[in-house]
């Protein structure tokens, strides 16, 4: 009797851990929102990953949400070629040509707090002085780009840029934005040979 007594509770102890534990791993395994750009030249899918990089995150979703990136488009595109900096990257930046009625600025997020670092197909807030940035501009990385990390020297004040996300699906079409001719007007100097000359047009944006 004392033996089955045993055996019960060893039972029920395993069954209550293993309920326990897929309760811990349901959660913790929960799925990060996807967003589809939808452009003339194919759709490219997001990961957003909101559990490291929950201000950059949201910002980009609000946008999303309000539809405030339907008609915009990526403009410029970056390579070694035509890039001005140091060192030189490989991204296409996109966003708002029009920031009237962009979002409130979000707290700048480095890669050294959220472990998002800017390897191929990351997304991050593109900006000037940190804390001063939101999604109303955005660039996705073609290749590891470890010189836009926390500490890298793209920026003099070594904070980097936010990323927030990675981009799962469409990086054909990221690559074919990337190789667009890049002969539009520029603002400056130092974007000049980078704005692209027909600029790729997001219709839609939507979390799938």
């Amino acid at each position: 009797m004392r033996y089955v007594s045993k055996t019960i509770r060893s039972v029920f102890a395993t069954a209550l851990s293993a309920l326990t534990l897929s309760g811990c791993v349901s959660a913790s395994d929960e799925a990060l929102p996807v967003v589809v750009l939808s452009t003339e030249l194919g759709d490219i899918e997001i990961e957003v990953d909101i559990d490291r990089a929950p201000q950059s995150s949201m910002s980009f979703l609000d946008f999303v949400d309000a539809g405030l990136y339907e008609g915009a488009t990526f403009y410029r595109t970056v390579m070694p070629e035509n890039d001005k900096g140091s060192p030189p990257i490989s991204v296409i930046q996109g966003g708002l040509a029009d920031e009237s009625n962009s979002m409130p600025p979000v707290p700048h997020e480095t890669t050294q707090d959220s472990g998002v670092l800017h390897t191929d197909g990351v997304i991050s807030l593109a900006r000037a002085a940190p804390g001063e940035a939101n999604a109303a501009a955005f660039f996705i990385c073609i290749g590891d780009q470890p010189g836009l990390d926390f500490g890298g020297k793209r920026n003099p004040d070594g904070l980097g840029f936010a990323a927030f996300g990675k981009v799962v699906g469409g990086m054909d079409v990221v690559r074919a934005i990337h190789e667009r001719e890049a002969l539009g007007p520029s603002e400056s100097d130092y974007t000049k040979g980078q704005m692209i000359t027909e600029p790729v047009v997001i219709n839609s944006a939507a979390r799938k």
